[in-house]
């Protein structure tokens, strides 16, 4: 009796792994050649341009290499066909990373419990974020509360909020995608300067 067992076992087995190679032959021979359309359509680095915060995010002077919007709010600058970008989208790229993908999703794009900052800096003006960002934020009704915490006392975040702020901006204007900046413009004077200061090196 369990010698049938065994060989009804081994025998299941193979026709798993059978029906198995069968159906990868099946698919091999079905597949279609690639469309690259749909394949653009689809691709996860592409750019979702949003032209109204596009426009409001223009970058109309510099100071000390920070861009700066029509308000005075801090803005991204990003030249050579969307290849090469500020410093501080480069940095803000990398803060958001160490310190905020955790909760709100790599490339800003949100997670099933905190919202897709892409998506909130399309609302949120500068002071707005700044707010929310030093002193946190609490969502409560009665299914779900969502809590940020403030990080006003967190230097690896607030000596960097102007960074995060650039580069959540170009995320929302579609002027970046989800991708770790390449080229990028050298670290101002200013940066290095304010960096000291606020990390008290």
């Amino acid at each position: 009796m369990l010698y049938t067992k065994k060989s009804a076992l081994g025998m299941a087995a193979a026709a798993l792994a059978f029906g198995m190679v069968a159906t990868a032959a099946v698919r091999a021979e079905d597949a279609k050649p690639a469309d690259a359309s749909l394949a653009n359509k689809l691709d996860p680095n592409a750019k979702e341009i949003d032209d109204k915060v596009l426009a409001a995010s223009a970058a109309v002077k510099v100071e000390d290499g920070k861009y700066k919007d029509k308000d005075g709010d801090p803005t991204f600058h990003i030249v050579n066909d969307g290849k090469k970008v500020d410093w501080f989208t480069y940095s803000g790229y990398r803060r958001y990373h160490a310190e905020c993908h955790v909760c709100h999703g790599p490339d800003a794009m949100g997670s099933t419990y905190a919202p897709a900052l892409k998506d909130s800096l399309k609302h949120l003006n500068y002071s707005e974020f700044m707010g929310i960002l030093a002193g946190g934020k609490q969502d409560v009704n009665s299914s779900d509360q969502k809590v940020m915490p403030a990080f006003a006392d967190n230097k690896n975040v607030m000596c960097y909020a102007d960074d995060l702020y650039v580069y959540l901006r170009a995320r929302a204007a579609g002027a970046w995608g989800r991708a770790r900046p390449g080229e990028k413009e050298e670290k101002p004077d200013s940066a290095k300067t304010t960096e000291k200061e606020c990390l008290g090196g």
